[in-house]
């Protein structure tokens, strides 16, 4: 495997003999290559594809860059 960028790595080379679908007959293509609904045979059974983790940002400034002086500050620019 080679290393990509920030920590992926390059995809192992799968087959159809591998897929969930056809070690269970449940697939009835006939092609060179596996599908893109291939899914790894696992010994618990068909497991749902991983999902990207939801995270949030840091937020980066504490006061808006557009944000209305306050009260006194509109005062003190009218003193």
């Amino acid at each position: 495997m080679t290393s990509m960028g920030k920590g992926r790595t390059a995809a192992k080379k799968v087959s159809c003999e591998q897929c969930y679908f056809r070690c269970n007959l449940l697939c009835a293509l006939e092609l060179d290559e596996p599908c893109t609904t291939f899914r790894p045979d696992h010994p618990e059974g068909l497991r749902p594809p991983r999902q990207l983790r939801f995270t949030f940002r840091q937020e980066r400034r504490s006061r808006a860059a557009w944000a209305f002086p306050s009260a006194q500050e509109q005062a003190a620019l009218h003193a």
